[in-house]
């Protein structure tokens, strides 16, 4: 399937997903004649609904706190961007790793990552096999969106939904799905989804980092005893910068650190490994990584973010609300079914109650959630 039209062969490493190897699409389809497989795909996804959402969902900070803090969609973009920069230096296809990108997130509830093991709690409590947003994100693209008539989902390739069921960072484990059961016992997915997975972690570190000290949680003065960072701030001239800029400045070349290390040292595994093309890649060890000194100092500062930002009674008491506000819900919705919409009570001949009330409340922005809490809740509110 594919068509080497699409891509000059030669600006791709013989490792790299070509267009004219993918595996291909669940339901056949006509392919456009100009416009390759991986590049409908991202159109696909961003023209979802529930790419949308995401403007509206929790990155660290609850929509309604401020205007200027990250939310799902601006780190999306911001994962996308950094994912780009890596593939192209390491000659993998861009299109493929940007609509894994732009797809990586799709499938998270409302108030982050507690709202997604709140759903978790929820449906394991009742005997299923529980919510997880790699595998929720798959069921959007290949089930609950409906944008075309000739099937359910988006009907991505093969290539951008691996990525998306295979995307494994710090916050992020995986599980396998049956249909991937072929790669059972293969380490690794394509070296696109692997550059995906190492920009989500550049990205929330870093603008994560940025968003704390903005909100002041995090002081510029702790930041002095991180080595990475101040590694970082000893290269750059930041001398005569107010705070804001110097902030700025650092996390800007923090970024740039870290993805010159990641490709320089992956280049080097790569070439160490021997792969030839995608088959090999899969067979091998995750391929792209920092150096060894690097990965520790990073580390350091992941602790530092779980110890000072993460844990910080601000964003605790955040997150606890969003939490106490799906379970209520829930709740509310499994006692009396009938509160939900026509659309959704219509699933519920076909599919279990849990499963569709968890599948309505996940692909709730945050605003939505609240709103409709008060008008479950607030005899006052209207309906």
């Amino acid at each position: 399937m594919g068509n080497s039209k699409y891509e000059s062969d030669g600006l791709l490493a013989s490792y790299a997903v070509k267009v004219s190897e993918t595996l291909g699409r669940k339901y056949a389809e006509q392919e456009h004649p100009v416009r390759s497989p991986f590049q409908r795909d991202r159109d696909r996804i961003i023209h979802s609904t529930a790419f949308r959402r995401l403007e509206y969902k929790t990155q660290v900070f609850i929509y309604h706190e401020a205007d200027y803090y990250r939310n799902r969609l601006t780190h999306t973009l911001e994962v996308q961007q950094i994912a780009r920069t890596i593939a192209r230096i390491l000659k993998l296809n861009e299109d493929l790793v940007e609509a894994i990108s732009l797809a990586h997130d799709i499938g998270h509830t409302p108030f982050g990552h507690k709202g997604e093991s709140v759903l978790n709690e929820l449906l394991i409590n009742r005997g299923f096999k529980g919510f997880e947003h790699n595998r929720h994100g798959l069921r959007i693209v290949d089930k609950l969106e409906r944008r075309y008539p000739q099937f359910p989902g988006l009907n991505l390739s093969f290539e951008v939904r691996e990525g998306i069921i295979k995307h494994n960072t710090s916050y992020d484990i995986p599980l396998e799905e049956d249909e991937f059961k072929e790669f059972t016992g293969y380490p690794s997915p394509s070296l696109e989804a692997q550059v995906v997975n190492l920009a989500d972690e550049i990205a929330y570190t870093c603008h994560d980092l940025d968003d704390g000290v903005k909100s002041g949680i995090i002081t510029m003065d702790k930041l002095k005893d991180i080595p990475l960072w101040r590694k970082t701030e000893n290269t750059l001239h930041t001398e005569g910068l107010d705070e804001e800029m110097k902030k700025t400045v650092v996390i800007r070349g923090l970024i740039n650190y870290l993805v010159t290390n990641l490709t320089d040292e992956s280049k080097e595994n790569i070439k160490r490994s021997g792969v030839k093309n995608i088959s090999d890649v899969r067979k091998n060890i995750p391929l792209l990584s920092y150096p060894d000194v690097l990965e520790n100092e990073l580390e350091q500062l992941r602790m530092f973010l779980e110890d000072e930002m993460y844990s910080h009674f601000r964003v605790i008491r955040m997150t606890h609300k969003g939490a106490m506000v799906i379970k209520a819900l829930f709740s509310a919705y499994v006692e009396e079914p009938k509160q939900l919409p026509p659309h959704i009570q219509e699933r519920m001949k076909k599919e279990p109650l849990e499963i569709v009330i968890a599948d309505y409340i996940a692909g709730m922005t945050d605003r939505f959630a609240l709103s409709e809490h008060k008008k479950l809740f607030d005899p006052r509110y209207p309906v």
